[in-house]
């Protein structure tokens, strides 16, 4: 493990499928032992993966030779070794060498990611008519879009159909357009084809996202007069004045004027609070257009508990909050210890957020404290009822068994085996086996968007044994087109691997550590994956800095054998584990705290410890002001509890295990009776997301 950076992006995008253990109907296994699953061992390697890796890695370089690689012309990765060759001289590659190849391999995932790379290098050569050849409909990209709508024009096809894709670009978003569209939306103006009212969507649309420099560029075209009164709306976003106060009285002004009070509330919001009577009377605003100002106002006050945060979060309308402002009024009163408050403020969530597990947790809690103990207690019963952070601390409130319902996958070899065979996903697993995660992902969404559910989980099963764990939480809970299936998630052995227990139970002995911690810690930062690195340069299952593994190497008195050893499971294993006991040292014994300060540093953690002394740590946790780490905390402890139930068949209680006891009482885990299926999660959209906004 490390120190991480105050702001860094998480190796994988876990959040949203591993913060909700979904519970449904119960299955005919029982939840009191850990599960044996059947899945199947891991395959024999294929003995010519060395050859091909050479082979990709000669292809890298530019000195690929055919002949020389004769023997691997049948072999299933060929094709990448192919692509690999030809990308490296795309900008010279000629039609009929591209044509050829795309023919060659159809629909497969490795013609895909050729077809995107052949298309951007027509368009920089404006070869339109190769360009044309090879284009398929349906591309996310919009500069790939734009340039076939340029292919179109130039050969003379920009006809009623152009002008209307067109058009649909320049509707799409209020943020910027890639560059390759600036040419077709010339034309597009040209031809007349974009009228005000055209231009005047975009410029409220990029208004509502915060783009003054698009409103700008969609002026141009207007009529003078709106033209500079189109500029102005822009200037006012990037800095407010009084010119605003001379504005036509109209809604378009009243709402553009909202939007730039509200953006200057979110870097300074003592200055838009202050200056929102002012424009809000000269302009007439709507209470929508005043919510929408308080409420940015609020939320970044209220992020960072300065002391205006409750009478701001007060001044905020009803009507525009929404459940993140919902959130952060009950947020902010626990961490005044303002017990009513925050009761008022759960109970003024819409009912689906307040049916939540957290907030019927938080609401009994809170019951609880103000003496209405009768609804404390059927609250409690209710949170209880889901396997995730709230409901095992609900559990926990009524010494509950913790709920659990796994579901066994049909165990069927042959039609597991049938999906091992399947193309695509051979292909999958000999590129993850040779590290070329982002082609096999390719390789598996093809076969995945052609694959039944059954089918689909079988392939994760087939992924678990080549070693690829992280399937399991971007493919269980979802099919390929996004429909939920919450029942998957009770597949906790392919959702929860365990994988080098061996080592796991051994180093958190040595280190006199929760085992089922460490086996948590992997499941959040790494999915099992001992060759995972992040932006950071954190590295294997533990996700270890190497500053951070040198340093606890020298600590322990082990020699340090240099970064590339952190992808060694065994070395991560106990360089992470040794890492935790500081960790747990440092923090005073607290897990919860040493989770915290590993995932935030520990500036961040002083400042919390310093805010909040003494505060339980139920209370603690929801108070954390970063939401990557206050969901991180959660994360980490409920996997916990599910690791020690895979290891153990039981669990120590979440209530002592986040305070560091480890020889308290355990837990057994029973199945609910007629609980109704929980709604999946949103998935998880990519494996590396953009840096989380911390304040929010």
């Amino acid at each position: 493990m490390r120190i991480r950076p105050p702001i860094r992006p998480l190796v994988l995008a876990l959040a949203a499928l591993t913060t909700t253990f979904v519970t449904a109907a119960c299955a005919q296994t029982t939840a009191s032992a850990p599960i044996a699953a059947p899945v199947p061992t891991t395959p024999a390697a294929d003995p010519r993966l060395p050859r091909v890796r050479a082979a990709l890695e000669a292809a890298e370089r530019g000195g690929f030779d055919a002949a020389q690689y004769a023997d691997l012309a049948g072999h299933p990765l060929y094709g990448w070794i192919e692509y690999a060759s030809l990308r490296r001289g795309i900008d010279t590659l000629s039609n009929a060498q591209a044509q050829a190849f795309l023919a060659r391999h159809g629909n497969q995932a490795v013609a895909t990611a050729f077809r995107e790379l052949w298309l951007a290098a027509a368009a920089r050569r404006e070869d339109w008519p190769a360009f044309l050849a090879a284009w398929k409909p349906g591309t996310a990209s919009v500069g790939l879009r734009c340039a076939e709508l340029n292919a179109r024009q130039a050969l003379g096809r920009a006809d009623a159909r152009w002008i209307a894709d067109a058009q649909q670009i320049w509707r799409s978003s209020g943020k910027s357009l890639p560059g390759e569209c600036d040419a077709p939306l010339a034309v597009l103006a040209a031809k007349g084809g974009l009228p005000a009212d055209l231009r005047w969507q975009r410029i409220d649309a990029a208004a509502a996202e915060w783009q003054p420099t698009v409103m700008r560029s969609a002026a141009r075209g207007l009529p003078a007069d709106e033209a500079a009164l189109a500029n102005d709306y822009a200037a006012f976003l990037e800095a407010v004045n009084e010119r605003a106060l001379a504005w036509p009285k109209t809604e378009r002004s009243r709402r553009i004027a909202s939007h730039g009070l509200a953006r200057l509330g979110k870097s300074v919001p003592m200055a838009a609070e202050a200056q929102l009577p002012k424009y809000a009377n000269a302009l007439g605003f709507s209470d929508a257009d005043r919510g929408r100002v308080l409420y940015q106002v609020a939320l970044w006050t209220v992020a960072s508990y300065e002391p205006e945060s409750a009478r701001r979060l007060n001044a905020v309308p009803e009507a525009s909050y929404d459940d993140k402002l919902h959130e952060w009024r009950a947020r902010e009163a626990m961490a005044r210890s303002d017990w009513r408050a925050a009761l008022a403020a759960i109970r003024k969530m819409p009912p689906k957020q307040r049916a939540d597990s957290r907030w019927q947790y938080f609401e009994a809690r809170l019951a609880e404290r103000t003496g209405e103990q009768a609804q404390a207690q059927r609250l409690y019963s209710e949170a209880a009822k889901k396997p995730e952070f709230h409901g095992f601390l609900a559990a926990d409130k009524l010494n509950l068994p913790y709920a659990l319902c796994p579901l066994m996958p049909d165990d069927s070899a042959a039609a597991r085996a049938a999906i091992a065979r399947d193309p695509a996903i051979v292909r999958a697993m000999a590129l993850y086996n040779l590290q070329r995660k982002s082609w096999a992902e390719r390789e598996w969404n093809e076969a995945l968007a052609r694959f039944d559910d059954a089918q689909r989980r079988r392939a994760v099963e087939v992924a678990q044994a080549n070693g690829w764990f992280d399937r399991a939480v971007f493919a269980l809970g979802k099919d390929a087109s996004g429909t939920p299936k919450p029942d998957e998630l009770r597949l906790y052995h392919l959702r929860f691997p365990l994988h080098h227990d061996a080592s796991i139970r051994r180093e958190a002995a040595r280190n006199r550590i929760d085992p089922a911690w460490v086996a948590a810690e992997i499941r959040a930062e790494s999915v099992f994956d001992p060759r995972a690195r992040s932006g950071a340069n954190a590295m294997g299952l533990m996700q270890v800095l190497p500053g951070t593994g040198a340093a606890v190497s020298s600590r322990i008195g082990v020699p340090w054998a240099g970064a590339d050893s952190l992808y060694v499971p065994d070395t991560n294993i106990m360089l992470g584990s040794a890492y935790l006991r500081q960790m747990l040292d440092q923090y005073g014994g607290q897990p919860y705290q040493a989770i915290a300060g590993y995932n935030a540093g520990p500036a961040p953690l002083a400042r919390w410890q310093s805010q909040r002394p003494g505060m339980d740590p139920d209370f603690w946790i929801e108070t954390i002001s970063y939401k990557e780490t206050r969901d991180y905390v959660a994360r980490v402890l409920a996997f916990s509890v599910i690791y020690d139930w895979r290891l153990n068949g039981d669990a120590l209680t979440l209530s002592e295990r986040m305070r560091g006891r480890t020889d308290g009482a355990r837990k057994r885990f029973a199945c609910p009776l007629a609980s109704p299926p929980a709604a999946a999660p949103a998935p998880a959209a990519a494996t590396t997301p953009a840096k989380p906004s911390r304040k929010k």
